[in-house]
């Protein structure tokens, strides 16, 4: 394996936009936070709030990973004080998932994080997304908050 994370262009910012905007309303539909009928449309203003510029929104860097030439998924760290910083996003493209990038991506930015001076990463995982959930705790994350509900 011989991944890396490089900036994303233009081009790679458009397409995981129309992605992300989607996945994150799906996301929060299986929570059971949004409702089908605003779900992208609420999807779509929090992205426009996170990132006004784009893949150049100040302090937010968006990478794509690369395993040699080939892309194999996104990350996105925020920078949101001096010393700490927030993944909104990762996301190993299906056909290269159970191979080891989400866990190595993980670490890639872990060290890049470090270089811009941060101390520590957060991250949200929904609750029903239990293969990323073992990743984080198996890469030292623990959980600081624990939303629980039921259906009657």
């Amino acid at each position: 394996m011989n991944l890396r994370l490089e900036d994303m262009n233009l081009i790679e910012y458009q397409q995981y936009h129309r992605f992300s905007i989607r996945n994150y309303a799906n996301e929060q539909m299986k929570s059971g936070g949004w409702e089908p009928q605003d779900a992208i449309s609420r999807a779509e203003q929090v992205y426009n709030k996170l990132l006004p510029d784009g893949q150049n929104t100040r302090n937010h860097y968006l990478f794509t990973i690369r395993d040699g030439s080939k892309e194999v998924g996104m990350i996105w760290l925020a920078q949101r004080t001096a010393e700490k910083g927030f993944i909104y996003d990762i996301n190993i493209w299906e056909e290269n998932q159970g191979k080891g990038y989400g866990k190595q991506a993980m670490r890639e930015i872990e060290v890049f994080a470090k270089k811009i001076g941060l101390k520590k990463i957060g991250l949200h995982v929904f609750g029903h997304n239990k293969r990323a959930r073992v990743l984080y705790e198996k890469l030292g994350y623990i959980e600081t908050n624990i939303n629980m509900e039921k259906t009657l």
